[in-house]
């Protein structure tokens, strides 16, 4: 992976609005300012470029659908050749590296297997999602929306998952070589360990990540047993943000869930099931010292972005951080190797 180099003019409106979300996002900045680019962005694309300018000339562009002052301005000094001040004044300081340290680790990335679409509670198609990310230069992702009993996610039931299953056949096929998109699902773990999808379903994925939603504050022990039943299961790959902490952000903070964490990564050695460092900063998921417990038991781990816009697969800069501080090799993180052996390792056990 690598960072998106700054755009300099000429540049299309799509592709400057498209940055300016970007980096928005990257920032995480509010939805409503960064929906107003997107939505733009929707509304453009299917515009000839003839009909654009003319709206520019006669300053129209406003009369079109998500259009208003500041995007209109983007379109506009996009079209006679300028690079858009907004998305100049953005660029300036927009591009400072998310993380100190990790960088060597961050660059050896080649994909991700926990991101969100706006099939589920993501905010962008699963198109844009894939766009960026092969433009930040990943070889490959998972596609891993909500499992349904998350209704406040839009969780996919088995009927939506199928017609999503069908998408990224059609989005692998126009892509041939140039990126992979995996089929997935993060999959709620349920009171007993059980997954929150049916057998059947999962048997058609690619790759399952496990993560508990719910019950947060369940007591120790049938916490324990709840989790190790899940990544026992053949059908699940990675455990996705182990502890449900939050030590940040608009959601407030939440501590760590209480679980007997070594009888937890022992058998996610049992099952080879992948720990997941979940790079989202206000999760910061696992604590350094759970990480530093499954790395001493043999864990594999993934370094994960649970990007739900765009501009946040570049999160993945922050676990970097985490993983290399903290001794992780690279050989054993599964978002640094090649999709074919990506896939072998996940394959049905």
């Amino acid at each position: 992976m690598h960072q998106v180099q700054p755009l300099t003019a000429p540049v299309t409106p799509v592709d400057a609005l498209r940055r300016i979300a970007f980096l928005l996002e990257r920032t995480r900045a509010g939805t409503y300012r960064v929906e107003a680019f997107r939505n733009a962005v929707k509304t453009i694309r299917s515009i000839p470029d003839e009909e654009l300018e003319q709206r520019a000339d006669s300053k129209s562009l406003k009369d079109l659908p998500g259009v208003g002052d500041s995007t209109a301005a983007v379109i506009t000094q996009a079209i006679t050749g300028e690079l858009p001040a907004y998305l100049e004044s953005l660029q300036e300081k927009g591009y400072e590296p998310l993380a100190r340290g990790g960088a060597e680790l961050y660059a050896s990335l080649t994909g991700d297997l926990h991101m969100h679409s706006d099939w589920s509670d993501g905010g962008s198609p699963i198109e844009e999602m894939v766009l960026t990310a092969a433009e930040l230069g990943q070889d490959w992702s998972a596609l891993t929306d909500h499992s349904p009993r998350l209704t406040v996610a839009n969780g996919l039931s088995g009927e939506r998952l199928k017609r999503q299953l069908r998408i990224v056949d059609g989005i692998n096929d126009s892509l041939g070589d140039r990126f992979r998109l995996l089929k997935g699902i993060e999959v709620d773990i349920l009171d007993e360990g059980e997954l929150d999808q049916t057998d059947e379903m999962l048997d058609q994925l690619d790759i399952v990540t496990a993560s508990v939603h719910s019950k947060l504050r369940m007591n120790s022990a049938p916490m324990t047993r709840r989790m190790v039943a899940a990544v026992l299961n053949p059908r699940v790959n990675v455990l996705g943000h182990c502890t449900g902490q939050m030590v940040m952000g608009s959601r407030g903070k939440r501590p760590p869930s209480d679980f007997d964490a070594q009888a937890v990564f022992e058998a996610c050695l049992e099952g080879n099931t992948a720990v997941e460092i979940n790079s989202r900063p206000e999760r910061k998921d696992p604590p350094d010292e759970l990480i530093d417990l499954a790395a001493d038991l043999g864990c594999t781990f993934t370094i994960d972005s649970d990007a739900h816009a765009p501009g946040q697969l570049d999160f993945k800069a922050l676990g970097c951080e985490r993983a290399e501080r903290l001794g992780i090799p690279p050989e054993r993180i599964v978002t640094t190797w090649p999709v074919e052996k990506v896939l072998e390792w996940a394959a049905p056990r």
